[in-house]
């Protein structure tokens, strides 16, 4: 018996699905995004650069930070030694990659006394960190060289740089303030050796809208420390700030108030950085012609640099100076050279006369010297230090020479100085006294002193004795003579002859009584008077 249709089961059919299941979908979603996150990470990760530095001081892996302008812009990753110097390698932010150029600077910075102020004392607490100056321009680089000094002065700050040119450094350091008329508007921002290796190469930077007074025409000296002068006018004692006192300075300005200033100076224009203010007041001039001054006498005192004045006004200096000795005259003897300026003198015609001086520098000397008597000698020129200077006079009585020239060099004659005639008076004076006998003359002195001790006792005992006999006896005797005269008197009466007679005679009787009597009080007081006379009275 066979089962019923509807008990039968229904047969399965089977149909193909074409294309990917929706089951992968999930997945394929997660891995997109995820490959986008990764692309976006990579795109925003930050560039990895090395910064080089001379040591490590403060610096830490995974803790140092890297701050541009107080703003966290990196970190330090590790830190090594590369070549005896330590490699710090940092991560940056995306936003710093464009500013990696050869003109971006990187520096520790830590706590800092510089230039009279001091820096860097956040990071006592919060420790040392890596700062940070975005260049401008310059070539991609991801290896840069630390500043192991911070710069003073940012890129992009408005204003400009300069270089002076000095001789030495002096008490000048990085920071070191730039003063216009006392008051700061700039600072030293770097220092080194110029390109001749012997000169000093000085950077500044003059902020804006200060920059524009250095023109063409200004001068900068070193105002550091205190300037002391001493002239006619009294001392006068002069500073910048109490800051150029401790660390150095520079200040700059016009040489004098009516000079005009020229134009604007460009940016990285040298000038010379003069000693001080006084220098710069000093002219410069075109001209020199050299002259060479033989002197036979010590020339202590005299440096190169010294002045040559003639009538008290400076018309060149020293330039050098040399001991030779001479050995035909067996003498040593002092050859100065010596530089003048004639663009310091002034006449009537003076373009004229200065290019007939240029052509034949001779001419004007030659007439000076051969007619004029002109001579050159050493004066002092400052009585506290000692130092001389040469002075160049007209001594009319002067012998009559000829222009010499030796080595190349036209020779002016020389005459003693000031000083030289007076040590050979004083030289002359000393001789005259040493011939003087003065050991005669104290034998002699010393045996009339004694004779005249001798002499003072015996004239001592005579007046003694004239006081003890004479003097009694004479007293004695005029008492008598007064008797006398008074019985002629008596006796004479009335007639007048006799009485003016008498009068007369007593009258030089007492006078002669007057002068025994004066005799006698002179022989009392000063018995020496027999020997050495009477004594003068003051008034006379």
């Amino acid at each position: 018996m066979s089962e019923p249709e509807s008990d039968r089961a229904a047969t399965a059919t089977v149909r193909t699905r074409r294309g990917p299941s929706l089951v992968w979908i999930v997945p394929i979603v997660a891995l997109v995004i995820g490959a986008w996150l990764g692309i976006k990470a990579m795109r925003e990760q930050g560039p990895t650069i090395t910064i080089t530095f001379a040591g490590a001081e403060g610096l830490e892996a995974g803790k140092t930070r890297i701050r541009y302008r107080d703003v966290e812009v990196g970190q330090v990753e590790a830190i090594g030694l590369v070549n005896d110097r330590v490699q710090v390698t940092a991560k940056l932010i995306k936003q710093a990659e464009p500013y990696l150029t050869d003109q971006t600077r990187f520096w520790v910075v830590r706590p800092r006394f510089r230039g009279g102020s001091v820096s860097g004392l956040g990071t006592v607490l919060s420790g040392a960190y890596i700062g940070v100056d975005v260049g401008r321009g310059g070539q991609p680089t991801k290896e840069f060289t630390g500043l192991e000094v911070p710069p003073v002065v940012t890129i992009g700050q408005p204003g400009r740089h300069f270089r002076l040119t000095a001789e030495s450094l002096g008490s000048l350091d990085i920071g070191a303030p730039v003063y216009y008329r006392q008051i700061q508007v700039g600072q030293v921002v770097g220092y080194g050796f110029g390109a001749d290796g012997r000169s000093v190469d000085i950077q500044v930077f003059v902020e804006a809208p200060h920059h524009i007074r250095v023109t063409e025409n200004t001068r900068f000296w070193n105002a550091s420390g205190i300037e002391v002068s001493l002239d006619a006018r009294g001392l006068k004692v002069a500073t910048q700030s109490m800051v150029s006192i401790a660390s150095g300075g520079i200040a700059f300005d016009l040489p004098h108030e009516s000079e005009e200033p020229g134009a604007e100076a460009a940016a990285e224009a040298t000038f010379r950085l003069y000693a001080n203010r006084a220098d710069i007041l000093e002219k410069r001039y075109t001209i020199r012609t050299y002259w060479l001054l033989l002197f036979d006498e010590s020339v202590r005192g005299l440096s190169v640099g010294a002045p040559v004045e003639l009538f008290g006004i400076k018309v060149g200096e020293v330039v050098d100076l040399n001991l030779e000795f001479d050995t035909a005259s067996k003498r040593f003897q002092v050859p100065v050279l010596v530089a003048v300026e004639p663009e310091r003198i002034r006449a009537a015609n003076k373009t004229e006369a200065l290019r007939q001086i240029e052509r034949d520098p001779t001419t004007f000397m030659k007439v000076l010297v051969e007619e004029r008597g002109l001579r050159a000698q050493l004066q002092s020129g400052n009585l506290l230090t000692g130092q001389l200077m040469v002075n160049l006079v007209f001594v009319p009585d002067a012998p009559r020479v000829t222009l010499a020239e030796r080595d190349g060099h036209r020779v002016v004659p020389t005459v003693p100085g000031s000083f030289q005639r007076l040590q050979e008076s004083l030289t002359r004076i000393l001789a005259g006294i040493e011939q003087v006998p003065f050991d005669h003359i104290g034998a002699e002195l010393a045996a009339t002193i004694v004779e005249a001790r001798r002499t003072l006792r015996a004239t001592s005992t005579l007046a003694g004795r004239l006081d003890r006999e004479t003097a009694p006896q004479l007293a004695a005797t005029l008492l008598r003579l007064e008797q006398t005269l008074a019985e002629l008197q008596t006796v004479a009466g009335t007639e007048a002859v006799l009485p003016a007679q008498a009068g007369r005679t007593l009258e030089e009787l007492s006078q002669t009584l007057r002068a025994l009597r004066d005799l006698a009080d002179t022989l009392e007081g000063r018995p020496q008077s027999l020997i050495f006379g009477k004594e003068p009275v003051r008034d006379e």
